[in-house]
């Protein structure tokens, strides 16, 4: 115990992760902040009064926060922030479509949490995800290591329970992987997915695959428009829940995330979707998995579309 994590930004995604890392019970503090007044301290209050029934002891603070940096001395301390701030996609949004605007609020986050929690490891969630995992990187100075993204969980999440629906199996009998980038470049990865360890190539034919990874892809979108208000949340906020727990246990869990590539698949200098080792400092690696050759060609696009994109948000 003693781990201290926070979570910025109390909408459904920021305060659902906010309730699944407290009812983990491995922290002794988990931090919800938010620019609207009272609606922090609120919800942790409602958390805080859900102690008894789930039986967990963490404690969760909430803490307003000011367009000057007021408020952000809760979070000084914490061990991972997860940066969940920035307004969600409408229907017919793309994800690029919010870069504009969340790059002055995941700046401003960021300058923060260096300020008051320089130790920290910094996991973004906010979209487009991509992009602001190179902005956090770049406002808080860490290094690159400490600061990385949420997608590629989500992501494998979303291919995983498609694929299960499809074939009537049971989830934990499928295994899948995305790497590439949150969005159009996403690269699903079907020599790595299997079904009870048969590989999905041998229960579904190539179109059918193809269907499921364009309904990944789109995934959240599909989400988006059946709401009609805000975005996902539940599956969202599972994924980079997992990664803080990764943080906090120092585990070497190994994840598809959007980590710092410097080499690996050749390619370099860029935040990309990897499966990467995650513990205390963040990455501790990049894992290299096998790619049969279109995975690879498909990878390396992504590299080069998000390259292309992250490359503009440091004047942002």
């Amino acid at each position: 115990m003693g781990k201290k994590v926070t979570v910025v930004g109390a909408g459904f995604y920021g305060s659902t992760t906010a309730q699944r890392l407290a009812e983990y019970d491995i922290f002794d503090t988990v931090v919800l902040t938010d620019i609207v007044e009272g609606k922090p301290e609120g919800l942790a209050l409602d958390l805080n009064q859900s102690r008894p029934v789930e039986g967990f002891e963490t404690k969760v603070v909430g803490a307003t926060t000011g367009p000057n940096g007021e408020g952000y001395e809760a979070i000084e301390g914490s061990d991972v922030v997860i940066i969940t701030a920035g307004l969600p996609r409408k229907p017919g949004m793309s994800r690029m479509d919010l870069l504009g605007v969340n790059a002055k609020i995941v700046r401003q986050v960021a300058e923060n949490v260096a300020k008051y929690a320089p130790n920290a490891v910094v996991i973004v969630v906010s979209n487009p995800l991509d992009e602001m995992t190179a902005l956090a990187q770049i406002a808080t100075q860490f290094p690159k290591n400490r600061v990385l993204g949420q997608a590629g969980m989500l992501d494998t999440a979303r291919f995983t329970h498609f694929v299960a629906e499809t074939l009537s199996v049971k989830i934990g009998d499928v295994r899948t992987l995305t790497l590439g980038s949150h969005g159009d470049t996403m690269v699903p990865v079907p020599s790595r997915c299997t079904v009870n360890g048969k590989p999905l190539s041998e229960l579904l034919p190539a179109d059918k695959i193809e269907e499921l990874v364009t309904r990944t892809r789109n995934g959240g979108a599909e989400v988006v428009a059946l709401l009609k208000t805000g975005s996902a949340y539940y599956a969202p906020s599972a994924a980079a829940a997992r990664m803080a727990k990764a943080v906090a246990e120092d585990s070497g869990a190994v994840m598809p995330v959007c980590a710092w590539v410097d080499g690996e698949y050749g390619i370099s200098g860029v935040y990309l979707g990897v499966e990467a080792e995650i513990g205390a400092d963040g990455v501790r690696r990049v894992v290299e998995t096998k790619l049969t050759d279109s995975e690879l060609a498909g990878l390396k696009e992504a590299a080069e579309a998000v390259r292309a994109k992250q490359a503009d948000v440091v004047d942002l």
